[in-house]
């Protein structure tokens, strides 16, 4: 079956959008892997980047004609777009988001029997469980870590 190809019109603004959304999602697949990379999302990051000499934008891509079909950012790309800021942003959100959840879930799983909880309507589960969860968001927002 031959694939079919289709072609995007894209502007330089748009384009340094979707180099940054690339970079990103595939930082997201793929940055805590060693063995298992994602290679989906590695490959779509290599294409992409590798069309940004066309928009005037070699200074965000490095290739060496030895690394084959890899093309990667460069220090510029990182240090220079927001992708860092975007980064250290998520990463904040989610560190105490996932902290609350666990600490909830913990605490959850204490406060109840397993009688209890399986006794419970989906809805009254959910309830419960969040006032558990809720309960470290608003600690956090008070108090951070202490």
């Amino acid at each position: 079956m031959k694939k079919k190809k289709q072609s995007i019109l894209l502007t330089r603004k748009q384009f340094t959008a979707l180099l940054k959304a690339v970079y990103l999602g595939n930082w997201m697949a793929n940055a805590h892997r060693t063995d298992d990379i994602k290679k989906d999302y590695e490959s779509i990051e290599d294409y992409i980047f590798s069309l940004a000499p066309q928009f005037g934008l070699e200074k965000y891509m490095d290739h060496d004609a030895a690394d084959g079909d890899r093309y990667y950012p460069t220090n510029f790309f990182e240090e220079t777009t927001d992708v860092h800021k975007l980064h250290e942003a998520y990463d904040e959100e989610t560190f105490w988001d996932e902290l609350a959840e666990r600490l909830g879930e913990r605490d959850f799983f204490e406060k109840y029997s397993k009688s209890e909880i399986q006794k419970m309507t989906k809805e009254e589960w959910f309830r419960k469980l969040h006032e558990c969860i809720d309960t470290y968001h608003g600690e956090f927002e008070r108090a951070g870590l202490k």
